[in-house]
């Protein structure tokens, strides 16, 4: 019994290693929307920041920039603080680059919204997991281009 036990376990060990590696193969930028008047990168009427892929707005290894965060979803559910969790695909690097702001009203067709400033430290694909309070929210996968 004990022996399949162990077998089953390392079949599901397995097979979640697995997932994940093709998961991180299939990584692809989110989708642009619009909301308002703005363009958006991220998940409609879910979660999302303002966005157009234009040099300002584009991310570059270690550049901070401001980038404002807009949410969908009832009342109760926004209520609490906003912090991002960033990795990158290529080198598996976990960096908190959110940690805690509030979420406000209504803004550009959102239900809710919250300004940051914003870097990531390297090139390549990264994948920014949002949470509202311990919830995650959404997740949204962006390019940081190399310097121009």
């Amino acid at each position: 019994m004990r022996l399949l036990t162990v077998i089953l376990l390392v079949l599901l060990l397995a097979g979640c290693a697995s997932e994940e590696v093709v998961l991180d193969k299939d990584w692809k930028v989110s989708p642009l929307f619009e909301s308002g008047s703005y363009t958006m990168i991220g998940e409609e009427g879910r979660i999302g920041f303002i966005y157009d892929d234009g040099e300002a707005v584009r991310f570059y290894p270690n550049k901070e920039q401001k980038y404002m965060w807009h949410v969908w979803g009832q009342s109760e559910e926004i209520q609490d603080a906003l912090t991002v969790l960033a990795t990158s695909q290529e080198t598996g690097e976990k960096v908190t680059v959110i940690n805690a702001i509030s979420i406000g009203g209504p803004n550009n067709g959102a239900d809710g919204h919250a300004p940051s400033m914003m870097s990531l430290p390297s090139a390549g694909l990264w994948r920014l997991d949002a949470y509202v309070g311990e919830k995650l929210y959404g997740h949204i996968v962006v390019e940081v281009h190399e310097n121009v």
